[in-house]
């Protein structure tokens, strides 16, 4: 059995064949086909499931406890959020990368690939 990667794709419209293409938003990179006469665009439906499953993940807010643990500060990251990276990246390590964007905001990075491409800002 072929996979849908593998298949031909064939608009309806234009009666030809699609060719793989890439859309991306937000970071993610969505697997399409496009039609070359239309430019019509299918996105392949398990990336468009990991993408609706970041952007409902992404209007959540949650509250978080700071904690004083010797000399520094802990936070507790719900493992709703940890699951996620983990399915997501498959990089994750026991070290993540942290880094004072502004006054009011610390951000989290659990890609090494995201977080040295943001330091080096």
């Amino acid at each position: 059995m072929k996979s849908l990667n593998e298949a031909s794709i064939v608009c309806k419209e234009c009666k030809q064949e699609a060719k793989k293409s890439y859309v991306h938003k937000q970071g993610f990179k969505l697997r399409s086909w496009e039609c070359p006469s239309c430019q019509e665009q299918w996105i392949h439906p398990l990336d468009v499931e990991e993408y609706k499953k970041f952007k409902n993940m992404c209007n959540k807010t949650y509250s978080v406890k700071l904690r004083l643990v010797g000399n520094s500060y802990a936070v507790s990251i719900p493992r709703e959020i940890i699951d996620y990276q983990q399915d997501a990246f498959q990089e994750i390590d026991n070290i993540i990368r942290m880094s004072l964007e502004s006054p009011e905001k610390l951000s989290l990075f659990f890609s090494k690939k995201m977080g040295e491409d943001l330091l080096k800002r």
